[in-house]
């Protein structure tokens, strides 16, 4: 069981979502995908987030990536469990 080892690099989430994300990281890590299968890993982290909070949400996850995004205020964090970091957020209306 992966859940409470997260470091959280950066965030504006409130506490709660956080730990909401990084509960979703660990289980899917867990329990539903190889730790190299990064696109699914993704994507189920992003359909769960849909479900819970609306759609328009985004996930990335790998190991080396580089970003540049615009987010709603309070729907981002970024954060690593195991070897993988974690980014997700919800876009922002333009």
């Amino acid at each position: 069981m992966l859940e409470g080892k997260a470091s959280i690099k950066e965030t504006d989430m409130p506490e709660k979502m956080q730990m909401q994300a990084m509960a979703c990281a660990s289980q899917v890590l867990d329990h539903l995908h190889d730790v190299f299968d990064c696109i699914s890993i993704a994507a189920h982290i992003k359909k769960e987030f849909d479900k819970m909070y609306g759609s328009g949400w985004q996930c990335v996850v790998g190991s080396n990536f580089g970003c540049f995004f615009t987010h709603a205020p309070g729907t981002f964090i970024y954060f690593s469990l195991e070897t993988l970091n974690f980014l997700i957020f919800k876009g922002a209306s333009s």
